[in-house]
């Protein structure tokens, strides 16, 4: 039997569809190279703090994000800088000092660190700091802190907190 124009032509079709799809799996392992590659490289955006079960950060509204920097911990016990022991809080309020003497060599010690692996003179006053201090900490201890990292010439002093919602009480 004889097939009519709109039949072949359908059949034609079909068989082209028929044909079998190949992917290239080296153009697929490319893309997908590549999107892993940004996805690392932007997901950086947001520091994470170190986070300590002694240290109960206070709540805050702030919605700026924190940069990353020399981080000095505070819990009811001890001083820490990058998690290395510094002083005990118990000594440090004992003390009639204005300054923190161990803190403020660690202070200097890190900067010395800086400027070395940098090359580069920091200008003074320009270097920032992060307080993680507990919430319950007395505030001549976090005053002694403050101003013994200003006098070791780290001007940019931040606090930690928690983000809380706006509405919360």
């Amino acid at each position: 039997m004889k097939m009519s124009r709109r039949a072949r032509r359908m059949d034609r079709h079909h068989k082209r569809k028929k044909q079998m799809v190949t992917f290239s799996l080296v153009s697929l392992m490319d893309i997908f190279t590549i999107l892993v590659f940004f996805l690392l490289v932007n997901s950086s955006d947001v520091e994470v703090l170190q986070s300590n079960r002694t240290v109960k950060l206070p709540e805050s509204v702030a919605e700026t994000k924190p940069r990353e920097t020399l981080v000095v911990m505070v819990n009811d016990r001890e001083i820490l800088i990058q998690g290395r022991h510094i002083a005990s809080v118990e000594e440090v309020l004992k003390s009639k000092e204005p300054l923190i003497e161990p803190l403020r060599k660690e202070l200097e010690y890190h900067t010395r660190k800086v400027l070395q692996l940098t090359g580069r003179q920091a200008l003074k006053g320009n270097r920032e700091i992060t307080i993680m201090g507990d919430r319950k900490i007395p505030y001549r201890l976090l005053k002694k802190i403050m101003l013994t990292c200003a006098r070791s010439h780290y001007g940019n002093i931040s606090l930690a907190v928690l983000n809380k919602a706006e509405g919360k009480g």
